[in-house]
C-alpha cells in the first residue's frame, strides 16, 4: 500500500503530460513575427522611457484616436504606417523594445520594434535630442534580442524564430532634417548633396548587410517620402504651402540610391528577398491633390499652438483642428492616421503583398 501511495494516479500522470505537451507545442509555434527598426515614424513608445531624450511622444494630444486615447509612444494621433501593413498582413504588433513587460514569450509571439524617434542610418544624426537610438545601435540590441532568445528557447528555435520574421526598416528623414540640413552638424560642411547621399547610402548597404548575417531573410526598406512638403520645411523657408524643393530633390536622390542598392544586395546575398517600398510619388500626390484622397489640408498640422509655429511636439497647450481625418500632416513633421492608412495600403499593393486582415481598428 505504501508503495502505491507513492505513485501519481494514472489521471494526474495524463494531466501532467499534457500540461507539457501544451507547454511544448506553445513553444514550438513559431508564429511568423515582425522586428521593426526606424525613426519617429515606426517608434510605438521605445522614446518615452528614454527620459532624456528630446523627441518624446508622451504627451496629450499624442494617441488621441488609439485604443484609450493617451499617449503611446507613437508620434501620431493614431496608428503608424509599420502599424496598419502588418495589422494588413494579419501580424501581431511587436512591442517597443524598452516596454518593461517584454519577456521573451511576448518576442516569440510578437517579435519587437526598436524604432526611436530622431534615429537615423548615421550615429551622429539627432544628437541634439541628446538620447535616440540610431539604426547601428538597434541592430546592437537586436542582437542582444538574439542572444536572450537562444538562452531562453534554444539555439534551433530561435534561428527559426528569425529566419521566418519579417524585418522593416524605415529610415533616413533625420539624417536629412536633423543633420545634413542643419549647420551646427559637421555633415552639413563636410559633404554635398551627393557625397552625403552616397554615404548614408553605403552606410545603409553595410547594415542591411550586418543584419542578413544575423539572419534577417525577408526584408523591405520604407524610402523616403516629399520630406520637402512637412509643415516644418514649409514653415522654416517661409511659405505656409509651398514645398521646400531643394529637400525633396535630396529625398529623391536618396530613394533612387538606396532602391538600386537593396536591389544588388536581393541579388547578391543568399536566400535574400528584400525588397523596397517607394510611394513618393503617391504621397506626393496626396499632397498636391488632398481632395481628390477625402483631404482638405495638406499644408499645415492638426495640432498647433495657435499661430505660434514652429511648435515642434504637439502639446496639451495646442488646439486640433476640427476633424482630424481631413488633415494629411498631424504636427509639424509626422502624418496623420488616415494618411497613414493611405500610405499603408499603397504600400501594400506596389509590393504585391496580399491583404489577410481587412480591420483597421486601433
Amino acid at each position: 500500500m505504501a508503495y502505491e501511495r507513492k505513485q501519481p494516479s494514472l489521471a494526474v500522470a495524463l494531466s501532467l503530460v499534457l500540461l507539457l505537451g501544451l507547454a511544448s507545442i506553445r513553444l514550438c509555434r513559431g508564429d511568423v513575427v515582425q522586428f521593426i527598426f526606424g525613426d519617429s515614424l515606426s517608434d510605438v513608445g521605445n522614446n518615452n522611457y528614454l527620459t532624456k531624450s528630446l523627441a518624446r511622444a508622451a504627451l496629450p494630444w499624442y494617441g488621441i484616436d488609439f485604443g484609450s486615447g493617451m499617449p503611446n509612444g507613437r508620434f501620431c494621433n493614431g496608428r503608424t504606417v509599420a502599424d496598419i501593413i502588418g495589422d494588413k498582413m494579419g501580424l501581431p504588433r511587436p512591442p517597443a523594445f524598452l516596454d518593461p513587460a517584454v519577456d521573451a514569450d511576448a518576442i516569440f509571439k510578437n517579435g519587437l520594434n526598436y524604432a526611436s524617434g530622431g534615429g537615423g542610418i548615421l550615429n551622429e544624426t539627432s544628437s541634439l535630442f541628446i538620447q535616440r537610438f540610431s539604426l547601428y545601435k538597434q541592430i546592437e540590441l537586436f542582437q542582444g534580442t538574439q542572444a536572450y532568445m537562444r538562452e531562453k528557447i534554444g539555439e534551433a528555435a530561435a534561428d527559426k524564430l528569425f529566419g521566418d520574421a519579417y524585418f522593416v526598416v524605415a529610415m533616413g528623414a533625420n539624417d536629412f532634417i536633423n543633420n545634413y540640413l542643419l549647420p551646427v552638424y559637421s555633415d552639413s560642411w563636410t559633404y554635398n548633396a551627393d557625397t552625403f547621399v552616397a554615404h548614408m547610402v553605403t552606410t545603409l548597404s553595410a547594415q542591411l548587410k550586418l543584419l542578413h548575417q544575423l539572419g534577417a531573410r525577408r526584408l523591405t526598406f520604407f524610402g523616403l517620402g516629399p520630406m520637402g512638403c512637412i509643415p516644418l520645411q514649409r514653415i522654416l523657408q517661409r511659405s505656409s504651402t509651398a514645398c521646400q524643393e531643394s529637400t525633396n530633390k535630396l529625398a529623391l536622390s536618396f530613394n533612387k540610391q538606396a532602391g538600386a542598392a537593396i536591389r544588388e544586395l536581393a541579388a547578391s546575398l543568399p536566400n535574400a528577398t528584400f525588397q523596397f517600398g517607394d510611394v513618393y510619388d503617391y504621397f506626393q500626390d496626396i499632397i498636391d491633390r488632398p481632395y481628390m484622397h477625402g483631404f482638405n489640408n495638406s499644408h499645415a498640422p492638426c495640432c498647433t499652438l495657435g499661430k505660434i509655429r514652429p511648435t515642434l511636439t504637439c502639446t496639451p497647450l495646442s488646439t486640433l483642428c476640427k476633424d482630424r481625418s481631413k488633415y494629411v500632416f498631424w504636427d509639424e513633421y509626422h502624418p496623420t492616421d488616415r494618411a497613414n492608412e493611405l500610405i499603408a495600403l499603397e504600400t501594400l499593393k506596389r509590393l504585391n503583398i496580399t491583404v489577410v486582415a481587412n480591420s483597421t481598428a486601433s
